[in-house]
């Protein structure tokens, strides 16, 4: 069929139905929601057979969807309506909850349901959650949606709530009141809700120190006890605050009334604000853990969960660190992990735009993940895995390059790419690591397009070597099984890797690599071309596009070359 995405935003789950119905066969274009007048064009440019609305902010006009076949992805269960479904959800503690299909009509949420899908909760933020279930069921319902569409007689069902099995119902949309914590009287499991509610958009809305905040990124804190509303110590970037019967971690801030408007680690915006109190190590069993380290055997893994994927100059510098110390444990093999939500995003964009000079945080920021990509690449004691579990971006995805091997999960979404981020040319050695693993031509192709890629097509360009399966216990057991083989056949596949490294030395040292893309590099940082301060500043700020870049919205590139899914 030919789709048009509707989108607000190309988020994590418009990007994962772009890539996925692309690979059914569909032909998929997409059109930021912009205004009704540029919609209206984008159909008669494309003339879908089906608008399909996964992440918006306003209603379809009628005009179109009278017009047109539009389906919206909703993500609440059968009945329910509003734009807070999942806040509510995770306020309410439900057990389980789903997406629907439902088919665009005057009354907002309520239109004929032409397919569904449930799944079970966890304790996670919205957005952890949005990235994984509701994308999984999402990307369920809309096939099943499609199969429909192309079923001969078959009726979408109306919304009937006098149905027994209809739990949904009409929701309001949540405002701070909703879920303000009252420090006093919440516990934990409370606090951790109401902060999981609004986790990344909008935040819950407190006072800290006289600070007005926005609150992120929550954790427990086990052990931890003080006065109720209290900030009892720091972790890295993350403050403890007390609760009636323990305390919660919180990695990050928003300061709406600041020079720096947008999510930051809580201790660089309360800097100067916060009281005397224990600081605790980030590695310890009651710390604010990003960076974790176990061994299985002769196989080390290395796990790092960094807000959002960023990696900012510090967890470069303490993720070096620990690799360092990896290396140093009796092992053959070391699994890097990355987090269960993202593997690496590559520099912190919100630290360089919050600093002094933007232009020399950024410097900093790029030579810090080139120093731990590096170490990757001349590690000769052991053989290395970059275990992707979630998605990956920018240099985050030429990181997990630079290991021997790279294994997906089957749902990753991988954005291969800087040049949406003002043209920035790159470093992490790509262009050592691509044409070696790629090919030339692949290598070519993957830094020129701007297209998000699923993991068949990471593993057919030769981006990564092979994926291990899309369910989470599934693939778990399958990368300690593959893991735990590389280390049986250890001492001929390390030879063959120094001697081939050596190799490579000798042709060209790996530091012209570095050279080479640093010089382009400083360029974009320093120089007069201010594209990637601009593109910065826009992406850190929210600023919305105005138009729908012509390598997502096909109908408008007149001169688009054949997508990378022929690539092999």
């Amino acid at each position: 069929m030919r789709i048009l995405l509707q989108v607000h935003g190309f988020n994590s789950l418009s990007q994962r139905l772009f890539v996925e119905l692309q690979s059914d066969g569909h032909e998929v274009s997409v059109e930021f929601d912009i205004n009704d007048a540029v919609l209206t064009e984008a159909i008669d440019l494309f003339n879908p057979d089906v608008v399909l609305a996964p992440f918006l902010k306003r209603a379809i006009p009628a005009r179109i969807w009278k017009d047109r076949l539009c389906l919206i992805v909703h993500p609440g269960i059968v009945g329910d309506r509003g734009p807070s479904a999942l806040d509510w959800a995770i306020l309410r503690n439900e057990a389980t909850w789903g997406v629907t299909v439902l088919q665009a009509e005057e009354e907002m949420d309520a239109g004929p349901i032409w397919a569904h899908a449930e799944f079970p909760m966890r304790a996670a933020g919205k957005s952890s959650l949005y990235r994984r279930e509701v994308t999984n069921a999402a990307l369920a319902a809309v096939r099943e949606a499609l199969d429909n569409l192309a079923t001969p007689g078959f009726e979408p069902r109306p919304l009937y709530y006098a149905q027994p099995e209809i739990r949904g119902r009409l929701q309001p949309a949540m405002r701070q009141p909703d879920r303000q914590i009252d420090w006093e009287a919440d516990g934990t499991e409370e606090v951790l809700r109401k902060i999981r509610s609004a986790d990344g958009v909008p935040g819950v809305r407190d006072e800290i120190a006289g600070a007005d905040v926005f609150l992120h990124d929550a954790r427990p804190a086990p052990g931890l006890k003080g006065s109720a509303g209290a900030i009892i110590a720091t972790s890295g970037p993350a403050i403890a605050r007390a609760t009636r019967d323990g305390a919660v971690w919180i990695g990050h801030l928003r300061a709406p009334r600041s020079d720096t408007p947008f999510k930051l680690p809580a201790t660089q915006v309360l800097q100067g604000r916060l009281p005397d109190v224990p600081k605790i190590d980030t590695d310890t069993v009651t710390g604010y853990r990003e960076i974790s380290y176990r061994d299985d055997g002769k196989v080390g893994y290395l796990g790092f969960d960094f807000y959002n994927g960023a990696m900012s100059v510090t967890q470069c510098e303490r993720l070096l660190a620990a690799y360092r110390a990896a290396l140093a444990r009796p092992t053959k093999v070391i699994v890097l992990e990355g987090g269960e939500d993202f593997w690496s995003n590559g520099i912190h964009l919100n630290t360089i735009e919050a600093a002094e000079s933007a232009a020399e945080e950024s410097w900093r920021n790029i030579n810090a993940i080139d120093d731990l990509a590096e170490a990757i690449i001349r590690t000769e004691s052991h053989l290395t895995v970059a275990a992707m579990r979630g998605n990956s971006g920018a240099g985050g995805v030429f990181l997990a390059r630079a290991c021997d091997r790279v294994w997906l999960h089957d749902a990753v979404v991988l954005n291969p790419h800087y040049k949406d981020m003002g043209n920035l040319f790159g470093s992490e050695f790509w262009t050592y690591l691509l044409p070696r693993h790629c090919g030339s031509e692949n290598a070519r192709r993957i830094a020129q397009q701007r297209l998000p890629m699923g993991a068949a097509e990471a593993v057919a360009l030769g981006l990564a070597d092979s994926s291990l399966g899309a369910d989470k216990t599934a693939f778990e057991g399958r990368l300690a099984r593959e893991a735990a083989k590389l280390a049986l056949n250890f001492d001929e596949s390390l030879a063959a890797k120094v001697a081939r490294r050596r190799a490579h030395e000798k042709e060209k040292p790996l530091s012209a690599y570095r050279d080479e893309e640093l010089r382009k590099m400083r360029r974009n940082f320093f120089g007069f071309d201010t594209s990637y301060h601009v593109a910065r500043y826009n992406f850190v700020h929210k600023i919305c596009k105005s138009r729908t870049p012509v390598t997502l919205a096909m109908h408008r590139n007149k001169t688009c070359q054949p997508t990378m899914r022929n690539a092999s």
